[in-house]
């Protein structure tokens, strides 16, 4: 089975996130969707993240985050503030606010315009 379902020529998709493959990101892993949908101008991701995320901000990138699920005490830190997460929150993160998950979480992204490696920026932390 690929990445989606048989919609027998409709022009719809039912993706399967389980189908997508996982590819490594400064958060974790992340399984993106509707890249290949030139007529979508965003794209959805499914990403697990580890305790370990980097911080990074992106250059034009807006990402919103649900959050599906997270383990106690996880937060997000948005520029200098640790903001307290829990499943069924949304953070709005437009282009420039330096952002990481503390904790783990598995959060859906939708990401305008179309996710592109090259506009994120990996910050260096202070030990």
């Amino acid at each position: 089975m690929g990445s989606f379902f048989d919609t027998s020529g409709k022009t719809y998709r039912v993706i399967d996130f389980a189908q997508l493959p996982g590819v490594p990101c400064p958060c974790g892993i992340a399984r993106r969707a509707l890249l290949d949908v030139p007529d979508f101008p965003a794209t959805i991701h499914r990403t697990e993240i580890t305790s370990d995320a980097k911080l990074h901000y992106h250059r034009r990138l807006t990402e919103t985050y649900y959050i599906l699920q997270c383990d106690a005490g996880t937060q997000m830190q948005l520029n200098e503030e640790l903001v307290p997460v829990r499943p069924g929150l949304c953070i709005f993160i437009p282009p420039g606010v330096r952002h990481r998950a503390v904790g783990k979480m598995t959060a859906l992204i939708i990401v305008l315009p179309k996710f592109d490696p090259n506009d994120e920026v990996i910050v260096e932390q202070q030990a």
